[in-house]
């Protein structure tokens, strides 16, 4: 994945209800005027990446744009050492 970005402007998805992602974007958009903000999820947490987005874009900042959007896999370690695949996803949301 990118280092573009310093990690102030990414968010990474995890459990929590999309409301609560949609506002930690938000907040990086309005803080510093930030004109790009990088969501990042992995695994069962892609839709809920998705669906923050879409909610961004759609209700909230609509002058947000997809500027990109990035899928790979990644490996990933258990505690038992077995090697596990998982999806991953970058969704860049740019201001112009």
């Amino acid at each position: 994945m990118t280092d573009e970005l310093a990690d102030e402007n990414v968010i990474y998805v995890g459990n929590k209800p999309p409301m609560s992602y949609v506002l930690a974007v938000v907040t990086e958009f309005k803080k510093d005027d930030a004109k790009d903000v990088v969501i990042k999820a992995r695994g069962r947490a892609i839709s809920r990446a998705v669906d923050t987005a879409e909610i961004v874009r759609n209700r909230f900042v609509t002058e947000a744009k997809v500027g990109k959007i990035e899928i790979g896999t990644e490996s990933v370690t258990n505690d038992e050492g077995r090697t596990h695949n998982v999806s991953s996803i970058e969704i860049h949301l740019v201001i112009e």
